[in-house]
């Protein structure tokens, strides 16, 4: 995986100006260069200027960016983030075609296929990715998104200047930009967060390339156009059918994506999940006489304070045991502890350039970096309960009549600490209220189907379209700023676009969470861990954190030139503190309840602060 970030106007002469533009393209490699602390390059025409970090994967010589190729007498130059796991399909079409090929790498394919084919050649890739083409015949600059955003790219247009970057952080060091948040902006973070509207970068005049679609900008403007979507189809195969080719796309995906020149390694946390990604991997490693690494997380003293409740029913590290035994890999069990998990608050901040799932994403990030000391490639069991309905919202009454996002049910916790001023300017019902709306309207639909199976998709659109991009958002950044690879199977597009079909009566089938999954992957698993209840991924239970977090949040409050403070109540915040926490009902998805409102809050006041945001 990489960084790519850099600006073109086509208007300018940057080569008039050159060591002007490489200082800041140098600046914008600097500050991603977690991304890719392998290797690092810069490319500088009159019209284009691009950067590039590379962590080395796949050709670890000859993979160096920015690339150019001459065709017909004009350059072509790709930045690129991402890996494809169809590479060898497309290379070998490209060379049918007479072209010869000087790397190993996916990058040069991804380039030649843009000169074979030009943009449409996006709808033939099968992998991650972020990428940018300069266009020299055609003065334009091409910019393009994997189907679910699993790789990030974020772009502002300011005085004719396209500036973009893989992370905001990389768009802040061109000079043109300036951290600013308006009223949108403090609903992204207040009413929404930690989900993000698609498109938008919360920060006033950044957006985002939407997962599934490319842009091109030159003298004609900007334009951006979809390559793909999810689309509504009937489902004509049977039961047996469904299960069969379920599992054939399940275990083509995961195979796949164990493409590397370095070794791979697993999440494992014992769920159904992460251990059918895990024996699939394992099993191709024998083949090899290779033995799989895997890597489990808790938190200190967890065994000691854990409560069981209907979100998370048990803890992890039994099952993850009994997985490690079946399967034989080489296991590292990790822990974090409260201080680490809440000193790393403000590295997520730093990861992600806004305040993110407290917690849950500081722990991911902790432990991430605790991977990275062993391997450089990790597969992950994430995206599997959005794409094959595994969360309670898919079936709880409840949920499934509510009339808005099913993971943020009710607003008024998120008001707990606000000032009174504040939550009138915001508006947040109605902001939630249009947004929600806006989203359903855009689900794929069948004319033929029942209100309730046309409900039951319009779920589904929300989870892969919000809360998975949310999920995903976070193992990137949290992965990738110490340089991990996170690879995600179950988001192959092949995939999400078979199971949106399926209807819900087999996905649910003898009224069994995941049941679908559950029976594609019969005899790779023990029937104990197959047919395991959902239990998401751990938080603390320690009480010492919330102690902590709360001395921390009294101290920023006390702090008159705290800028968190335009925000919220100091009164509601001591009675907030003072008020026994009920960790049954979280606020967002499953896992934040009190202690992680007050992480969020401590985030907000940090990201504030570091990037001195004008409101």
């Amino acid at each position: 995986m990489c960084g790519i970030a850099g600006f073109s106007n086509p208007y300018e002469h940057y080569s008039n100006s050159s060591n002007y533009y490489k200082e800041i393209l140098n600046r914008m490699n600097l500050v991603q260069k977690h991304r890719g602390p392998d290797d690092e390059g810069i490319y500088l025409s009159d019209t284009f200027a691009l950067a590039h970090v590379r962590l080395s994967i796949i050709d670890l010589a000859g993979g160096h960016q920015p690339m150019t190729r001459t065709y017909y007498h004009e350059n072509y130059t790709i930045i690129y983030n991402g890996e494809l796991y169809n590479t060898e399909e497309l290379r070998n079409d490209l060379k049918s075609k007479g072209h010869d090929f000087l790397t190993t790498c996916d990058t040069e394919v991804i380039l030649v296929g843009f000169l074979e084919y030009g943009p449409d050649f996006v709808k033939q890739l099968n992998g991650i990715f972020a990428f940018a083409i300069s266009d020299e015949r055609t003065n334009e600059l091409y910019l393009f998104r994997d189907r679910f955003g699993i790789k990030p790219l974020f772009y502002s247009i300011i005085d004719n200047t396209l500036i973009f970057s893989s992370e905001i952080k990389g768009i802040f060091e061109h000079p043109l930009a300036t951290p600013e948040v308006d009223i949108e902006g403090l609903n992204e973070i207040f009413s929404i967060g930690p989900a993000k509207t698609p498109g938008k970068g919360v920060f006033k005049h950044i957006k985002e390339v939407l997962p599934g679609y490319y842009c091109h900008y030159g003298k004609e403007g900007f334009c951006m156009e979809c390559y793909w979507k999810l689309e509504a189809c009937e489902h004509t195969d049977s039961y047996e059918e469904t299960v069969a080719k379920t599992s054939f796309l399940v275990q083509d995906s995961i195979k796949r994506q164990m493409v590397s020149d370095i070794p791979i390694c697993t999440f494992l946390s014992g769920g159904i999940d992460s251990s059918l990604v895990s024996a699939i991997c394992a099993k191709e490693l024998k083949k090899k006489n290779k033995q799989l690494s895997t890597f489990s997380f808790d938190f200190a003293n967890n065994s000691r304070y854990f409560k069981s409740n209907a979100f998370q029913p048990s803890e992890d590290r039994p099952w993850a045991e009994k997985m490690v035994k079946f399967l034989d890999t080489k296991h590292i069990f990790l822990e974090c502890d409260k201080l680490s998990l809440a000193d790393r608050l403000t590295d997520s901040v730093r990861a992600h350039d806004l305040p993110s799932m407290a917690d849950v994403d500081s722990s991911m990030l902790y432990f991430c970096s605790l991977v990275k000391e062993h391997n450089a490639v990790t597969l992950t069991g994430e995206c599997a309960d959005e794409i094959f309905g595994g969360y309670p919202w898919f079936h709880k009454k409840e949920c499934f009549e509510a009339n808005t996002f099913p993971w943020t049910m009710n607003l008024e916790p998120r008001k707990a600490l606000l000032r009174d001023d504040f939550i009138e300017a915001l508006h947040m019902e109605d902001y939630v209220r249009a947004t929600y709306e806006k989203s359903v309207s855009e689900t794929p639909k069948l004319y033929n189907e029942d209100k309730t199976e046309t409900r039951r998709r319009e779920i589904s659109y929300l989870n892969i379209r919000w809360f998975m991009q949310t999920l995903l958002t976070r193992m990137d950044r949290c992965s990738m700023y110490s340089g991990l690879e996170a690879r995600v199977p179950f988001a192959d597009h092949r995939l999400a676009e078979y199971v949106f079909n399926v209807p819900w009566s087999m996905k649910y089938h003898n009224e069994v969470v995941k049941s679908l999954l559950r029976e594609a992957s019969e005899g790779l698993l023990p029937n104990e861990v197959l047919y395991r209840k959902k239990s998401p991924y751990p938080k603390t239970y320690d009480p010492g954190y919330e102690s902590l977090l709360a001395k921390k949040l009294i101290e920023v409050i006390e702090e008159p030139s705290s800028p968190i403070l335009q925000f919220i109540d100091k009164a509601k915040v001591y009675f907030f503190i003072n008020t026994p926490s009920d960790y049954g009902s979280p606020w967002y998805g499953q896992l934040m309840a009190a202690p992680q409102l007050i992480a969020y809050m401590l985030m907000i006041n940090d990201w504030l602060l570091h990037y001195k945001i004008k409101v």
